[in-house]
């Protein structure tokens, strides 16, 4: 696509805000969050994905592979979407807080159809510890290859 628009649409900024706040209440409970993904299409059809048991880049990839093929069909009946027109995806990974340590963050990617795709991450600690789980607002981390 030659042009695309920048920003976020209010859409695109509520699924992955929902998205975000899900895997965040999960590390909360001590779970692990593997990779999680969520597809809307133009109706407001919304399908859920999850990517486990394998390593978190297969796992990754796998996600990324799921929105290319369900642009390339048109959507799935069985899962109950048409065409995505937006994504994202979520999994636990680690940012550089500074020069010599990492720190635990939830990664997010999202995307929208005509529009750039972003990445950001949410730092965290506790995770398991319930009230005593804290996380940081998201912060961007830059634009990446969209799926759509």
């Amino acid at each position: 696509m030659a042009h695309r628009k920048q920003g976020v649409s209010r859409e695109l900024d509520e699924l992955s805000s929902t998205l975000v706040g899900d895997a965040l209440d999960l590390l909360a409970e001590g779970s692990d969050v593997n990779t999680l993904l969520v597809v809307q299409d133009a109706k407001g059809s919304i399908a859920s994905f999850e990517f486990a048991d394998d390593d978190p880049d297969a796992l990754l990839e796998a996600a990324h592979d799921r929105v290319k093929e369900l642009v390339k069909k048109h959507g799935d009946s069985v899962e109950g979407i048409g065409e995505p027109i937006r994504y994202a995806l979520v999994y636990e990974g680690m940012v550089a807080a500074n020069s010599e340590a990492y720190q635990d963050a939830l990664m997010l990617e999202f995307g929208e159809k005509g529009w750039y795709a972003y990445s950001a991450y949410s730092l965290y600690e506790g995770k398991g510890a319930g009230d005593g789980f804290a996380w940081t607002d998201p912060a961007p981390a830059g634009e990446i290859e969209p799926l759509i």
